[in-house]
């Protein structure tokens, strides 16, 4: 794999290259079109998540105007709040570690590299390491892209402030085209402010991004494919899955695909082919499938910060209305707040980057996009299958397998405040003494081991605090060599 040039510093910096006036109002109205359809787009798309996988979801998208209140309930707003949270507390430039902290001690479940993040906080493994491949099967999946629109909401016309941003942010969790699925959802609300065309606005945004990250590469080929054939996004969605949507790899031997740049690509397909209409935006990036949540609450966020909040049909916003001043779930802050909070930090945010306030009016010095560092994870590195296991660590004996890694997932029971502490051994050598506390969590990768010799290996395990009490599950055996071989799909 290889490894970026480290976090860019500062995180605030000013290059001109013009100015912009607008009105409080107007980021006002952007900034609050922005929430609400993010919170519009989940609750749209929530009764369809990972239903489609491999395929279009063909099904009615049983979808009324009082299911918006379910996004209260969504970690895709309750997890970036709690970031925000952070920042609001520890200020603007919080050490990394507090944010990942604040992630490793809430009371909320979480998934892929943010659960993995929580056990590496344990496990002392703190940021920018926590996120790394070594530490995190999970680099390149969607967490970070679902958890950046707040960045872009503090960042009009700001990209590059966006993207030092990013970088910081995403690497708590995420690694390579995990962090660039962060960069380029802020750095799209970052555009959408100071421009109405949603084609151009991909384009820019994408400058962010290093030209030869698979990332950026699946946004040009949607881009490219669109102006070839405007008129049927289901020919685009088939190119994509023709060209790219190979399992990613913490789910070998599945159609499942949590990846963020397929998921990212499903949501420029949405606002491309939707025109600037929400309906069609919202149906297409959910009937892309796979994250059919996350992906229209992106596209439709990005939509309604062009457009604002004043301009969204009222279909959509007579429901939302009466939950905006209700708490989002494990957070002490509603959407009303949320707004009051992106405006406040929006501000600040203009001011250190050369901008300034008189009155009603706010200039912003403009930004021109510059690409973050370019890193890709799990280079070399190729899923070969998964094994079931289903068996009490207690009675897993050891494990033989053939290749060059090798991943265990499972989850712990326990006493509240129980930790186990675990040693695996691979070949009779040890390779780490895993931290596991109890926790909500279904899944977690509970050991893992990449970058073995190829061959066969043997895996065992030693229990050193036992507890009657508890039991740690390992569900499946994820195997990885350093040569790619056909994939079983379920």
């Amino acid at each position: 794999m290889k490894k970026g040039l480290g976090l860019l510093t500062p995180l605030f910096l000013m290059a001109c290259s013009q100015q912009v006036t607008i009105s409080k109002d107007t980021l006002k109205d952007k900034i609050a079109g922005g929430w609400a359809g993010k919170m519009i787009g989940v609750s749209y798309g929530l009764p369809t998540e990972f239903k489609a996988l491999g395929k279009m979801y063909e099904d009615s998208i049983h979808w009324t105007p009082v299911r918006v209140k379910d996004a209260l309930w969504e970690d895709d707003l309750y997890v970036q709040l709690t970031l925000m949270d952070v920042m609001d507390k520890h200020g603007m430039q919080a050490e990394q570690k507090k944010y990942q902290e604040a992630l490793a001690t809430a009371g909320f479940r979480l998934w892929h590299a943010n659960v993995q993040t929580r056990k590496n906080y344990f496990d002392s493994i703190f940021p920018p390491q926590s996120g790394q491949p070594e530490f995190n099967l999970h680099a390149d999946d969607i967490d970070f892209q679902i958890e950046a629109d707040y960045i872009g909401f503090m960042c009009p016309g700001m990209p590059q402030t966006a993207n030092k941003m990013a970088d910081y942010m995403g690497h708590i969790m995420n690694y390579g085209d995990g962090v660039y699925g962060g960069a380029f959802v802020a750095s799209l609300y970052s555009e959408a402010y100071l421009q109405n065309d949603i084609r151009s606005i991909i384009e820019k945004a994408l400058l962010s991004l290093p030209a030869e990250s698979g990332y950026r590469r699946i946004i040009e080929d949607v881009i490219a494919f669109h102006q070839e054939n405007p008129d049927d996004w289901t020919k685009c969605w088939q190119m994509l899955e023709d060209k790219w949507a190979r399992a990613n790899i913490c789910n070998p031997g599945t159609k499942y695909n949590i990846d963020a740049k397929l998921n990212g690509a499903y949501i420029v397909i949405g606002l491309l082919y939707g025109e600037g209409d929400i309906n069609k935006t919202l149906e297409i990036s959910t009937r892309c499938g796979q994250d059919s949540d996350c992906n229209p609450a992106s596209a439709a966020g990005i939509l309604a910060t062009i457009q604002g909040y004043s301009q969204i049909p009222e279909y959509w916003m007579k429901n939302l209305r009466e939950v905006e001043n209700l708490n989002f779930a494990y957070t002490d802050m509603s959407l009303n707040q949320t707004y009051q909070t992106s405006f406040k930090h929006a501000l600040q945010m203009i001011k250190r980057n050369g901008g300034s306030i008189s009155g009603d009016n706010i200039t912003i010095v403009c930004q021109t996009p510059v690409p973050v560092r370019f890193e890709q994870a799990f280079e070399g590195m190729f899923p070969i299958g998964r094994q079931e296991i289903r068996k009490e660590l207690r009675h897993l004996g050891s494990f033989t397998f053939e290749g060059t890694g090798i991943v265990f997932t499972g989850y712990i029971r326990g006493a509240k405040n129980y930790v186990a502490q675990v040693e695996m051994y691979v070949d009779g050598k040890i390779i780490e003494r895993a931290v596991l506390p109890t926790g909500k969590n279904h899944r977690v990768d509970l050991f893992w081991k990449y970058q073995l010799p190829e061959g066969k290996h043997i895996v065992t395990f030693k229990w050193l605090n036992p507890d009657s009490n508890a039991q740690i599950h390992c569900n499946d055996a994820l195997i990885y060599s350093n040569r790619p071989l056909p994939i079983p799909h379920q």
